[in-house]
């Protein structure tokens, strides 16, 4: 492990076999990081793993910057993408758990744009939708709109079940209006065409549905999105390096990303997505997926009950969610995270209810509840079978 760092939370740091876990196995993790790094399938790498509230594997590998040489350092800052969605989850769930908003509210009662919503569909067959990452935008099939039989509820925009903007032909028929601020731009949303009836089925709104619900996160609780997860989470979490607009103090920290324009991501914003937007380090997204593992609470602060983070990470689809490959098996969908059913069925190297997410550059983490453990990767480069080799080695490396 990295000696150099101060962890200014006290998540202590332990031998590997107090919490029957394997030091020599846990090497295995930095052979497959240089293995992936030396094939050229990543540049560098961050890779984080604590069980029973002990740390004991933190590492950097590879280069932060390939053309100056520069080695990954343990505080790197990393572009989150998709992994920014866990948070906007935690965040509505601490508002559900206050009370002020419910999974089955409607949409509408808190953004009055959003009544009356309607769904494309072929008009031939009369009642058949066109699946989601299907539409060739240049040539659109003869289509109809048809009223929404259900409004969008708070669940259906957090399991990724509502159709708003989830890349089908109600996507490709809508307008489109400038992202300035949550307030100005999410009531135009309002005029969006749904990609299909809400929950009837799972279809990834990647940089949309989620927003939504921030913008409700801070209608009732009268705070701006981003004022919200900094005063709510992150302090309490001592997620010291996590903005959206990272200061120029930290810049030098930031992974250079090679062979890709960060410009889109990059520039100072005033439109604080709930789906994508933050930068932060490898401690800080330990100490969020420690606050799940411990039951809602870290250093003493508690963000929500054992029984919230049981909700968030519960499979809520049945067995609507098959992935964006939409064959994917023995998986579940809960609030912003997927959920681990059946490892064998899923092919995962987690256990049955573990729960976690990640992001389009690469990073990802998980809470692994049955063996009280948590996982972070950070990578920049989103490649498969190094997240798959991290998640083995950790796995491999449990001894009792």
């Amino acid at each position: 492990m990295a000696a150099a760092t101060v962890w200014s939370g006290e998540i202590p740091v332990a031998e590997a076999e107090t919490v029957g876990m394997s030091t020599e196995r846990l090497q295995r993790i930095d052979t497959a990081m240089q293995r992936h790094i030396d094939a050229g399938d990543i540049q560098g790498a961050v890779t984080v793993v604590a069980r029973r509230g002990k740390l004991v594997h933190f590492k950097a590998h590879g280069l932060m910057d390939v053309e100056a040489e520069t080695p990954m350092a343990d505080d790197a800052i990393f572009i989150m993408m998709s992994s920014t969605k866990p948070v906007l989850g935690v965040a509505a769930m601490m508002m559900i758990e206050e009370g002020l908003m419910r999974p089955t509210d409607p949409v509408s009662k808190y953004i009055p744009e959003f009544e009356d919503m309607q769904v494309a569909v072929l008009a031939e067959p009369a009642d058949e939708d066109v699946s989601p990452y299907q539409v060739d935008r240049e040539n659109l099939p003869a289509h109809r709109l048809v009223p929404a039989t259900t409004p969008i509820t708070v669940q259906h925009l957090l399991t990724h079940t509502s159709g708003l903007a989830s890349g089908g032909l109600g996507s490709a028929v809508s307008p489109n209006a400038e992202r300035t601020t949550l307030a100005e731009y999410i009531p135009t949303l309002g005029n969006m065409i749904l990609d299909f009836q809400p929950g009837s089925r799972w279809a990834y709104s990647g940089g949309t549905g989620l927003d939504v619900v921030a913008r409700i996160v801070e209608i009732v609780s009268e705070t701006p999105f981003e004022e919200f997860l900094q005063t709510r989470i992150f302090d309490p979490l001592e997620m010291t390096d996590t903005h959206y607009n990272l200061p120029e103090s930290k810049e030098s920290r930031r992974v250079v990303i090679k062979d890709r324009d960060l410009s889109r991501w990059m520039g100072p914003t005033t439109y604080f997505s709930g789906s994508y937007g933050l930068s932060s380090t490898a401690k800080d997204y330990l100490h969020f997926e420690q606050m799940l593992a411990g039951g809602g609470e870290l250093f003493g602060q508690r963000l929500l009950s054992p029984r919230s983070v049981a909700m968030m990470g519960s499979n809520h689809l049945g067995d609507l969610y098959r992935g964006f490959s939409q064959q994917a098996k023995g998986q579940g969908y809960g609030y912003t995270v997927s959920v681990i059913l059946d490892p064998i069925a899923a092919g995962s190297r987690r256990s049955a209810g573990a729960f976690g997410w990640g992001g389009a550059f690469g990073t990802r983490s998980w809470t692994d509840p049955a063996e009280e453990l948590t996982g972070v990767i950070m990578l920049q480069q989103p490649y498969g079978p190094a997240q798959y080799d991290f998640e083995n080695a950790v796995r491999q490396a449990i001894i009792d």
